[in-house]
């Protein structure tokens, strides 16, 4: 999940609760910088931390950071954020976004076969 499917469910967007309530048990992955993007105030995203709690939240390590860039490089974007959380992905995955062009280009490059769900 990036920023924009966190943001999505702190706002309460109707699409995005509704995709959280219709796959209970969903082992849902980010990485520490996407929360990073999204994370200000724990008093005010009880939501947001409550999924946060139920999502496995990987490292943004010296590995991914390199072949996030790697990434970037054979793509010719800019966004680590999101080449990191591509590569998180496995063929067959489903990524929420609020992004999905980039995204979409993202996995291309990687050829990795995802689903992309836009919030």
């Amino acid at each position: 999940m990036d920023a924009g499917g966190l943001i999505a469910v702190e706002r309460r967007s109707r699409d995005a609760l509704r995709l959280i309530t219709r796959a209970p048990g969903t082992p849902w992955l980010t990485h520490g910088g996407v929360v990073g993007q999204v994370w200000r105030d724990p008093r005010r995203q009880v939501a947001l931390g409550k999924l946060l709690g139920a999502t496995e939240i990987r490292p943004m390590d010296a590995a991914l950071g390199r072949d996030a860039g790697l990434l970037l490089a054979r793509s010719g974007t800019s966004d680590v954020i999101d080449a990191a959380l591509v590569l998180l992905a496995c063929d067959g995955d489903v990524i929420v976004t609020s992004d999905p062009d980039d995204i979409a280009h993202l996995a291309e490059v990687a050829r990795l076969a995802v689903d992309i769900v836009v919030v």
